[in-house]
Order: C-alpha cells, then sequence, then structure tokens
C-alpha cells in the first residue's frame, strides 16, 4: 500500500530532528565513516597479506538475511562483467569448498548458528574466510584463529550496515585482484551524499527529500537498466520496506516489460497526485511511479535508457553518472545510501518508522 505522509515535516528540520528519536538520519550520514572504519580494520589485521595467495578457485558470496541479502548481490554484479573466477552467492558454503576458494560472509545477527556452522565447515576445509560480523557470538567464534575478522567500529542499526558490509566486500577483492576499487574516494563520495541529504536542506535541494516525495502515495517500480542498477534497486526496496513499510517492485526492466499487466498499470500510473482524489478510495486508485535506475555506461546502457524512455515516457530516470564523476562502484554506492535515506525520511514524515528505541546514536 502506498505510504501516506505529512510531506510538511520534511521542510522543517526541527520537527524532523525530533520525530528521529532513534537517531537515524545521523546514523545513515555515517556511511563514510563506516567505510574508513572498516578500511583501518583491514589494514590492522592485514587483509592483503594474508590474501595473497595468488588466484583462487572461486569467491563465495554468503548471503544471510538483512543488507547482507543485498550487498552480496550488488558485489556480485560488481564483479560479473570481467571477474577472472566464478563467483558464486550462496545462502552457505557449498559443499564443494576447498583450499583454494574464498568466502566473505556480512552479518549483523551475532547468534546465526546456521552461519557459524558453515563458515567453521569453510575453515575446516582449508578455504580462505573473511567475515564482517559482531566481535561476540557463535558467528565470531566459528572463525577465531582461522579466518578474518572485521568487527564493527562504528555504531549503527543492521539495516544502516550496508555500507559497512560493502566496504569489507571490497577489500576481499582488491585484496584477492579481482576489482580495483576506491575505497577512500568512496568514503569521500559517501560523505558527500550525505551532506546533501542533511536535514536542514530543503527538499528542493535535497536529493534524498526530493526521492522521497516522487515515491510517497505511490507504488515504486524500480526497475534496473543494467545488472548494478538492479541490485541497487534490491537494495532500495530493502530499506523502503525497513523504514517506511513500503513494498516496491524491483526487476530488471526488460523482464519488468515481459509483465503485461503491470507494464500497463506503469503506462498509465505515472501521471502526478490528484489532488482532489479521495485518499479512502480503493486500491484501484493505487498509482505506481516508475523509477528506471541506471549505473554503469556505454552503448548497451544508452540503448536500453533510450528504448525504456519511449516505452515510459512518464519514468523518473536516475542516473547518478550525470551527477557524480566516478566509477560505477561508487556510484552504485551513493545511489543506495539516497535510497536508504530517502527511506528514514519517508519513514519519519509517514510516521512508519521502524526501530525506535533500539539505537543509541553514536557519540561524536
Amino acid at each position: 500500500m502506498p505510504t501516506v505522509l505529512d510531506d510538511s515535516l520534511l521542510d522543517d528540520p526541527a520537527r524532523l530532528a525530533e520525530a528521529d528519536r532513534a537517531g537515524l538520519l545521523r546514523a545513515a550520514a555515517m556511511a563514510g565513516a563506516q567505510v574508513r572504519a572498516t578500511v583501518e580494520a583491514a589494514a590492522e589485521l592485514e587483509l592483503s597479506e594474508r590474501l595473497d595467495l595468488g588466484r583462487p578457485r572461486s569467491l563465495v558470496l554468503i548471503d544471510r538475511p538483512g543488507v547482507s541479502r543485498t550487498l552480496t548481490r550488488l558485489l556480485a554484479a560488481l564483479l560479473a562483467p570481467a571477474c577472472p573466477v566464478p563467483v558464486v552467492v550462496a545462502e552457505s558454503v557449498p559443499a564443494w569448498i576447498g583450499a583454494l576458494d574464498v568466502v566473505f560472509a556480512h552479518t549483523d545477527d551475532p547468534g546465526d548458528r546456521e552461519l557459524a556452522a558453515s563458515l567453521e565447515r569453510a575453515a575446516r576445509f582449508g578455504a580462505s574466510v573473511v567475515l564482517s560480523a559482531p566481535e561476540d557470538g557463535p558467528v565470531a567464534a566459528s572463525v577465531a584463529g582461522k579466518g578474518v575478522l572485521l568487527t564493527p567500529r562504528v555504531p549503527v542499526p543492521p539495516e544502516l550496515a550496508f555500507p559497512r558490509g560493502l566496504a569489507a566486500g571490497l577489500l576481499t577483492a582488491n585484496a584477492l585482484g579481482l576489482l580495483v576499487a576506491d575505497v577512500h574516494a568512496l568514503a569521500d563520495q559517501l560523505d558527500l551524499e550525505a551532506e546533501k541529504d542533511y536535514l536542514a536542506r530543503e527538499s528542493f535541494a535535497n536529493p534524498a527529500k526530493a526521492l522521497a516525495l516522487r515515491v510517497a502515495d505511490r507504488l515504486p517500480l524500480l526497475w534496473g537498466l543494467d545488472p548494478v542498477a538492479v541490485a541497487v534497486g534490491e537494495h532500495a526496496a530493502h530499506a523502503f520496506a525497513a523504514h517506511a513499510a513500503m513494498v516496491c517492485d524491483v526487476e530488471d526492466y526488460r523482464q519488468a516489460m515481459a509483465r503485461p499487466a503491470l507494464r500497463i498499470a506503469a503506462q498509465s500510473g505515472g501521471g502526478e497526485r490528484d489532488i482532489f482524489a479521495d485518499p479512502d478510495e480503493g486500491s484501484e486508485g493505487f498509482a505506481t511511479r516508475v523509477l528506471l535506475l541506471s549505473v554503469r555506461t556505454g552503448p548497451a546502457t544508452d540503448a536500453a535508457r533510450y528504448q525504456a524512455g519511449q516505452v515510459l515516457p512518464g519514468a523518473d530516470l536516475v542516473v547518478p553518472a550525470e551527477e557524480i564523476e566516478a566509477d560505477e562502484i561508487i556510484r552504485a554506492a551513493v545511489l543506495a545510501l539516497r535510497f536508504e535515506l530517502a527511506a528514514v525520511y519517508l519513514g519519519l514524515a509517514a510516521g512508519s518508522i521502524g526501530g525506535a528505541g533500539r539505537y543509541e546514536p553514536a557519540s561524536a
């Protein structure tokens, strides 16, 4: 069901700050700090040296509930085009795991015993394990002395730990020579995005607030024009559900067009909201908002954008490359943060924010 919000709240910093008792806006804005802290932890633990093993047979990304699911899929999408080894995304360590394989996992659930057993099996069979997780509990104990444990140094709620997990995964891929990610530049760009989305900036100059207003009272259709954009869309859907109780449709654009009923709804539901419409009307009155996400650049993406623009002329194009001079890794992470902040703003304005009282804001 679309989210009905008090949009006047978004441009009232005092009321926003009062509504955000859990400090979620500040926590989300610490994305760059999460990345830097993870880089420091990896350096102290000599991650690069410990993974200097030559080319692995495979990289296994463990997909667990929470932001782990979306960040592993983003990592897989970023690695896919030119990765010289197979990248496997799985909920548990495969039975064929061995000494030539590398396993990466992120979780904020220290008591995930299924994950603990899986990682313990990987270590027992000689695989190299990199784990991003809290330092206490069965999960951390499963790799004690047998793997690299990157613990959180910037306290944020689990729903906002995406930057930390993504940074840990990027550092792992960097150390293995599978990817070249400038994590320092990534942290800087996340800081810049947080500044743009600061609660005191009005919605016309605040990309996250503007995005929240675009999808409010709508059913968001987050359709990606490339695999990286689809992965970012999956994280956006997770954020909207976590903070604003909003359900989104996420799909590759070409697959979305293969669903006739939703395609027709998308083509007819992209207009502006009718201010005279009865908010108590049934579901037939629900409108959609199509956001076409594009992270990659190049002829294939340009062709997809052109085709999508012809079929869905009322759709919103979300193209971070038009704003940010950076590689696709940074563009994807910045867009993911923008969606996170939009979801928090939407949740605050709608009164549906989750987790009040579960998080104590970090001290400066």
